[in-house]
C-alpha cells in the first residue's frame, strides 16, 4: 500500500531524514517511533505530500507522489500533531468544509459527516464553535477531518495526545476497527499504545531507520540472554545452588517469596541454550516441583531506550536501510525542522 525507497530530507549541511526505506501493508498498522528530533514528523509529511523530499519517492498505491501528488493526497487522511482547525466554525461546519475540500459527492456529506461524529463520540458537540472545546474535543474533530472521504490510507500523528484514559481508550479501539478499511501509520510516544494497536514497528533514530519487526522479534533480537520467571517450592539454597550448576545458566536471582518455602527465581541464560528441561530434571531430583515457568521478554520501552541510546542497528527491511545509527543528526525537534521549510 506504502512504498518508501531511499527517502531522504536535507535542510542545506544538515540531513533530518537519512535514507528511509519501508512498506506498509494493506489493512497493517504500523507503528512509527522515534525520539524528538528523529525526524518522524518530517517523514510523516513527506508520505502525505506537505513536503518535498530530497530525494527518494513514496508510492501509494502505486501513485508517487512527486509524479502524481493529487492521486496520493486523495487517498491520504492526515492527522498532524496539532489538527489544522478553524476555531470560528462549528464543528459542522467546519466537517462540512473538509467534505467539500476533499471533493466529497454532496449527496454523501451529511451522512458521512454523521458517522464519523458517532464513531468518535462528538455528535454532542456538533453545533459548538471549535474555539471553545476542550483540547481533547478538539483533537477528536482533528481525528474527525482525517477520515472525510473515507481515504485509503491514514497518517496520524500522535493522536492520543490531550485526551483523557477513558478517551485514549476510545479511540485506541477506532483505530483497531479502521483497519478493517484503511492502512494505518501510528506516530506516538506513549509505548503501551504502540503495544495495543501495532503489529508490526519502525524506530528511527537521528534520522535514520534502526529496526523494522515486531515487538516480539525485537526483543529477541536485541537480548543477549534468555530470562525466565520461575516459581519452585523448595529449600532455596538448594534450588539456587542446583540452577546455578546447569550449564548455560549464567545468573540466578530470588525476586519474590510467594509462601513459605515457595519462592519466584529470576533465571539468566545463554540465548543459544534451552535449560528448560535441565532445570525440570534438576528439580525432579531434588523432589522440588516447578509451580509456574514465565519466559520474559523485554518490554517495548526497554527496546526503545536500546535502539536509541546505544547506536544499534537491528532489522530493517531490505540492505538499503541497514545503516549505521552512528551518523551526525540535527538536534532540532521535529517542529523546529518544519519551521525551516516554512
Amino acid at each position: 500500500m506504502i512504498e518508501i525507497q531511499n527517502l531522504t530530507k536535507k535542510y542545506g549541511q544538515i540531513v533530518a531524514v537519512d535514507n528511509l526505506n519501508f512498506t506498509v501493508e494493506r489493512g497493517e498498522i504500523l507503528g512509527f517511533l522515534g525520539p524528538n528530533g528523529a525526524g518522524k514528523s518530517t517523514t510523516m509529511n513527506m508520505i502525505t505530500g506537505y513536503l518535498p523530499s530530497t530525494e527518494g519517492t513514496v508510492k501509494v498505491s502505486g501513485y508517487d507522489i512527486a509524479q502524481e501528488p493529487n492521486e496520493v493526497k486523495k487517498r491520504i487522511g492526515y492527522l498532524p500533531e496539532n489538527p489544522p482547525l478553524y476555531t470560528d466554525l462549528t464543528v459542522d461546519e467546519y466537517l462540512s468544509f473538509v467534505s467539500e475540500l476533499k471533493k466529497v459527492e454532496r449527496s454523501k456529506r451529511e451522512q458521512q459527516i454523521s458517522d464519523i461524529m458517532e464513531l468518535l463520540k462528538i455528535t454532542d458537540v456538533r453545533k459548538r464553535l471549535i474555539r471553545n472545546l476542550s483540547k481533547g474535543y478538539k483533537q477528536r474533530v482533528g481525528f474527525a477531518q482525517a477520515l472525510i472521504g473515507n481515504p485509503e490510507v491514514l497518517i496520524l500523528d500522535e493522536p492520543t495526545v490531550g485526551l483523557d484514559p477513558n478517551q485514549i481508550l476510545e479511540v485506541r479501539n477506532v483505530i483497531k476497527d479502521l483497519r478493517k478499511e484503511h492502512t494505518i501509520v501510528f506516530s506516538t510516544h506513549i509505548m503501551q499504545e504502540v503495544s495495543a494497536v501495532c503489529e508490526r514497528i519502525v524506530i528511527i533514530n537521528k534520522g535514520k531507520i534502526v529496526a523494522v519487526d515486531t515487538p516480539e522479534n525485537l526483543s529477541k533480537a536485541i537480548t543477549k540472554n534468555s530470562r525466565f520467571t520461575i516459581k519452585i517450592a523448595g529449600v532455596k539454597a538448594s534450588v539456587i545452588g542446583a540452577l546455578k550448576a546447569i550449564d548455560g545458566v549464567k545468573n540466578v536471582e530470588v525476586s519474590d517469596k510467594v509462601e513459605e518455602d515457595v519462592y519466584e527465581y529470576i533465571v539468566d541464560s545463554d540465548k543459544q541454550v534451552d535449560v528448560r528441561k535441565p532445570i525440570f530434571f534438576a528439580m525432579a531430583k531434588l523432589g522440588f516441583p516447578i509451580l509456574e515457568t514465565k519466559e520474559e521478554e523485554l518490554g517495548l520501552e526497554e527496546i526503545f531506550r536500546e535502539l536509541t541510546t546505544k547506536n544499534i542497528v537491528v532489522s530493517t527491511e531490505s540492505d538499503n536501510s541497514k545503516q549505521d545509527a552512528s551518523g551526525e543528526a540535527p538536534e532540532e525537534d521535529d517542529q523546529a525542522e518544519e519551521k525551516e521549510v516554512e
